[in-house]
């Protein structure tokens, strides 16, 4: 009996470390679940910003053709904000249209008008797109068509 007395008198002590030891590990893996939930939450919202922002260009698009075709006005260089009533309201389109393309077909001269649009959620002091000296959350999008 005294022998077992003795190891258990030796062993004593030892479930607190246990449990300290348990404590650290279960507070390092809360701490490593709420950083990595944090990081997902902000890719996402990153994400979801970057669809707006392909929808605003798309728009800029849309605008811009709606002015060449059905009203035979030149749309650039032109940029606006978008509706405040809208989920796209923090936007920004600057429409432009880089150098028209001339080529041949069928012995005659074509020339197609191309349209460059850009969305931005943080416009330069101007009111344009693209900032060249954005925030930390500046998205932007930018989409060409030609016609």
């Amino acid at each position: 009996m005294t022998t077992i007395y003795r190891s258990f008198r030796r062993a004593r002590g030892i479930g607190l470390v246990t449990a300290i030891f348990i404590l650290v590990v279960l507070a390092g893996l809360g701490v490593a679940m709420v950083s990595f939930t944090t990081t997902q939450s902000a890719t996402v919202a990153m994400d979801v910003q970057g669809e707006r922002a392909v929808q605003a260009a798309r728009a800029g698009i849309e605008w811009a053709l709606y002015q060449k075709r059905i009203n035979g006005n030149t749309p650039c260089p032109q940029s606006f904000a978008l509706p405040s009533n809208s989920t796209l309201a923090p936007f920004t389109v600057t429409v432009s249209c880089p150098a028209a393309s001339t080529y041949t077909l069928n012995g005659s001269s074509v020339t197609n008008t191309r349209l460059l649009s850009v969305a931005c959620n943080q416009p330069t002091s101007s009111g344009s797109c693209p900032n060249a000296a954005p925030g930390v959350d500046y998205v932007e999008r930018q989409i060409e068509a030609e016609f």
